[in-house]
């Protein structure tokens, strides 16, 4: 049986979010994984789920995906803002408390600190925004905890060069965590 790996990202956002999923669980079936997105069904539905609202019955369905994960890989590419999504990075937290190995890419080449002076319209080395509040600048990929999660999981966080179309539909990056993930579960693909 191939390990599962619960695939965290916006790509459910994506009007082709079932056909994105179904292209990078190829790709994680090629390395011996089985993927498994968050628009995936249980096999079975505790009782009472039907009579949840549908966003809490997706909260509980992706929060069992991940406990019946061995591993998540997360697409931390900017969504809406200078940082990764908000719902991929609670998965990431949450996978992390479960201590599940961790790894993360993203398309985006520049650092967190850079995408967040331009998106709030720094001049130049600003080291705090128009309330005052510290700007985080490490060099890292995103915030601290974020990088500071996958690194404390064992795991690592890609960046690849932005493509010049589609970044949420090029897998390059994805399928080079994918192999790295592989490689940390022991699965030659």
């Amino acid at each position: 049986m191939r390990p599962r790996v619960y695939l965290a990202g916006p790509e459910v956002f994506l009007p082709d979010a079932a056909a994105c999923a179904a292209r990078k669980k190829a790709v994680c079936a090629a390395h011996g994984l089985e993927g498994v997105s968050p628009l995936d069904a249980l096999a079975t539905s505790p009782p009472g789920w039907d009579a949840l609202p549908a966003w809490r019955r997706i909260h509980l369905c992706n929060e069992a995906h991940i406990r019946d994960a061995a591993a998540l890989i997360a697409n931390l590419t900017p969504f809406r803002g200078p940082s990764a999504d908000a719902g991929t990075v609670w998965e990431l937290g949450f996978a992390r408390g479960l201590g599940l190995p961790i790894f993360g890419y993203t398309v985006a080449t520049e650092a967190f600190t850079e995408r967040t002076r331009r998106s709030l319209g720094c001049a130049g080395p600003a080291t705090r925004d128009e309330e005052g509040m510290l700007l985080e600048d490490f060099g890292l990929a995103d915030n601290l905890m974020i990088d500071g999660a996958i690194a404390a999981a064992g795991g690592v966080l890609l960046a690849g060069p932005p493509p010049a179309a589609g970044r949420w539909q090029d897998l390059a990056v994805f399928a080079r965590c994918v192999a790295a993930c592989a490689r940390r579960l022991g699965v030659a693909g």
